[in-house]
């Protein structure tokens, strides 16, 4: 018989209870539950029913073909890597109320259609589910439903099922652990064990799982270790535009980015994304700059904007939104020492629009532009782009698919597009689409934009 003890997170110290302060390390809260299985009892190399495992050479190990589904929705399509890979574990984590049951729901309704589908509800009752699906107006009448907290009596229903949905995590709990639902070592055992059912069984798993208020998952950190893709809902709960964001994908990029549309009828992709991210107002207020941004296998106009103010302390604040902090400082500096702009008296405030992300570096030239025209006070012309990766000597270097941003942009009706020299050879096959600027330094860049200024 297993028997549970309590496992400092910290140090590894072991007690047989709970106490709110590790006596060996001294750290508060660290003490978690864990299952201690019992000795064996013979000495012996354990073998499986076929025999023992064998090291195979990497010229003898055999692929194999992952069958993808869609689950219905383009933009999760696009997340996932081109579909859901069965008997796969993925984990949708977001703020409550954000629309992660809403989409699991309209996704499970669509392969209940063709598959046999479980929706385990641990937060709603089944009424609830259903009442949201004929909200939803989804054609549900093969979705299997089952409101269970305990994971032992809902283990039963899994058998025959493809797909299951959990709905949450942190809601359902194993009888092994004494400790109540939600805690750290619920969530990791309860994990585990649908980890071992999902590749044991061949099921796909829907896990829901909701985050602190520090914007993370809420449990261990084995919770996404364990998952084959982790997936994050961002937005304001009040706002229509959600992006779905995949973290971690062991079948496909990390870098893709699904954009979805909250309405009453439920969360739907959105095909023209570019537009989502531009205001109309650029080209008449001084501080925005358009920048094509590489996610994944796609490209997304998003625009930069910049706001400055007189300090009224000693020490200026540089403050953004969707650019790394520390980004924005270096290039800061390099436009006080390399350009001579202005900047050590100033609030400097920075934001990408429509809570999208810039993590490349090919957004550095943008931010720079942005940055010279809130404090030139001039405006750039709504329809030029600008993309580069910004070094400390102010020099431009080149970035990576410069001829997918060059041909987005001219898609989206930008008539003139300033890049890195090096990346000139690449999109020469453009001139004749758009009037192409290449600079080689940032100083170049702040000619070609401001040239009476």
């Amino acid at each position: 018989m297993s028997k549970s003890q309590f496992v400092c997170n910290e140090c590894g110290y072991t007690s047989p209870k709970w106490l709110g302060r590790c006596p060996d390390c001294g750290k508060f809260n660290t003490l978690t539950e864990e299952i201690v299985a019992p000795a064996p009892t013979k000495k012996t190399p354990t073998m499986s029913k076929i025999g023992p495992s064998r090291a195979l050479p990497l010229s003898q190990v055999k692929y194999e073909k992952y069958e993808r589904v869609s689950s219905g929705n383009s933009e999760l399509d696009i997340v996932l890597g081109g579909g859901i890979v069965r008997g796969s574990l993925i984990l949708v984590g977001g703020d409550p109320g954000i629309g992660k049951s809403t989409l699991l729901t309209q996704v499970a309704a669509h392969l209940a259609k063709d598959h046999k589908v479980l929706y385990l509800s641990a937060e709603e009752s089944c009424s609830q589910v259903k009442l949201r699906c004929e909200r939803l107006g989804l054609d549900s009448d093969d979705l299997l439903l089952l409101n269970e907290t305990n994971l032992e009596a809902a283990e039963e229903s899994f058998y025959g099922a493809e797909y299951v949905i959990v709905d949450s995590i942190q809601a359902i709990y194993t009888d092994a652990l004494t400790s109540a639902a939600g805690s750290v070592g619920q969530v990791r055992e309860c994990a585990g064990r649908i980890m071992r059912i999902a590749k044991s069984r061949g099921i796909t798993f829907f896990i829901v799982g909701h985050v602190t208020k520090e914007g993370t998952l809420a449990g261990p950190k084995v919770l996404e270790h364990i998952m084959d893709a982790v997936l994050y809902f961002e937005g304001e709960r009040t706002e229509n535009f959600k992006i779905l964001r995949a973290y971690k994908n062991r079948f496909g990029s990390v870098q893709e980015v699904g954009v979805f549309e909250m309405t009453e009828n439920g969360i739907f992709g959105v095909s023209d994304y570019s537009s989502l991210f531009l205001s109309d107002s650029r080209g008449v207020a001084a501080g925005a700059v358009v920048t094509p941004s590489e996610t994944g296998n796609r490209c997304m106009m998003v625009e930069v904007q910049t706001l400055m103010a007189k300090t009224a302390y000693g020490l200026p604040r540089r403050m953004s939104l969707g650019v790394d902090p520390n980004r924005l400082i270096v290039l800061i500096a390099v436009l006080e020492k390399r350009c001579s702009v202005p900047l050590g008296t100033q609030d400097i405030y920075l934001n990408a629009m429509g809570g999208i992300r810039l993590n490349e570096p090919a957004a550095d030239l943008a931010v720079c532009a942005a940055l010279v025209s809130a404090e030139r006070m001039v405006a750039v012309d709504k329809y030029t782009a600008v993309f580069g990766e910004v070094g400390l000597t102010g020099e431009v270097r080149g970035v990576s698919c410069a001829d997918r941003r060059v041909n987005e942009c001219i898609k989206m009706g930008f008539k003139r597009i300033i890049l890195p020299a090096k990346n000139m050879k690449a999109c020469e096959k453009f001139k004749g689409k758009a009037e192409l600027v290449p600079v080689t330094y940032v100083t170049e860049m702040i000619k070609a934009l401001f040239p009476r200024t």
